[in-house]
């Protein structure tokens, strides 16, 4: 894994001076698909090419319970037919205990077979996290609170959003302007948008990380926290994905609004995703192991403002 990374002293989401910027990126267009949830016809499958690039997404996994092992279990379902190289983890990756028994049972038992099969999970820390779990070797974090790696032509950068402080959002920046890769893909634990009614958007880090992000043309934002599945219509041309439910749920948590594209709150989900040269298909799936969403980002390598095409997106999740 190619990082960088610093460990100091932090402390939790500062009032930064908001950096203006003028955004040079991708225009990026989203086609949703109609699921099979509301349309009752399938949705179309994932490309599954064998030169992409495939991950899945989990959030708020780390139980020990029931749930978390089912949603596991679909994913193994679904890399025997779309196999996925790694996992990204969008913080609370532990809740309660985090002795080593705690790891075995919410981490090692539930996602054995992954493991097993070599697949690669690189964590978040979330607010149940311990700071000292970034030394969790199957984590991947080596030891750094937020780190950078590649993958084909997609650049990760995981973010501690709990301990967000000025020298880490100075890396943020240097590394984003550093990255050579044609998708930016950013995860971190807090929400900048949010429409469920536990938590909703983290405005205060919004106001930190979002210039940023719209400075260097990052192009998708994964996070956790609220016990949910949203995807949000772009902002700022960016698209923003909540998938914090592969083990908690706050059953009817979502209150949509204007921003929202498609939400999931009956059941526990994770998420599929597969880059392939310019286009980003994903599809949220429950615990049942039905598509509630589904679509695709097309990225074109321009310059200029980024739109949006009208969504055919899945009804929303009832309040």
């Amino acid at each position: 894994m190619t990082g960088r990374s610093h460990r100091d002293a932090v402390f939790s989401r500062p009032q930064l001076t908001r950096a203006a910027g003028r955004r040079i990126g991708a225009i990026l267009v989203v086609t949703a698909l109609a699921s099979s949830a509301t349309s009752g016809q399938p949705s179309p499958p994932l490309p599954n090419r064998a030169d992409s690039l495939k991950f899945a997404a989990i959030g708020d996994n780390g139980t020990g319970d029931k749930p978390q092992f089912e949603v596991a279990q679909q994913m193994d379902k679904a890399r025997d037919t779309f196999p996925f190289e790694l996992v990204i983890m969008l913080g609370d990756n532990m809740y309660g205990g985090q002795q080593p028994a705690d790891f075995v049972k919410k981490f090692q038992e539930p996602y054995a077979r992954l493991l097993a099969a070599g697949v690669t999970f690189y964590a978040s820390l979330g607010n149940h996290d311990r700071p000292e779990n970034v030394s969790y070797k199957p984590f991947n974090m080596n030891g750094a609170r937020y780190y950078t790696y590649a993958r084909k032509n997609v650049r990760f950068f995981v973010l501690d959003t709990t301990q967000l402080d000025a020298k880490q959002v100075a890396w943020l920046d240097a590394a984003l302007q550093e990255a050579k890769e044609d998708w930016k893909i950013c995860y971190f634990h807090h929400p900048l948008y949010s429409n469920a009614a536990r938590h909703g958007s983290s405005v205060d880090i919004r106001v930190i990380l979002e210039p940023i992000f719209v400075k260097h043309g990052v192009n998708v934002v994964f996070s956790g926290h609220d016990h949910i599945y949203e995807r949000l219509k772009p902002q700022k041309g960016i698209f923003y994905f909540v998938s914090g439910a592969a083990g908690q749920l706050r059953r009817g948590n979502m209150r949509p609004t204007d921003q929202t594209a498609a939400a999931f709150d009956q059941d526990q989900s994770f998420m599929l995703v597969e880059v392939l040269e310019n286009e980003l298909h994903f599809r949220a799936i429950s615990r049942a192991g039905t598509t509630v969403d589904a679509g695709v980002i097309q990225r074109q390598a321009r310059l200029g403002a980024t739109a949006a095409k009208p969504a055919n997106a899945p009804a929303l999740a009832s309040r």
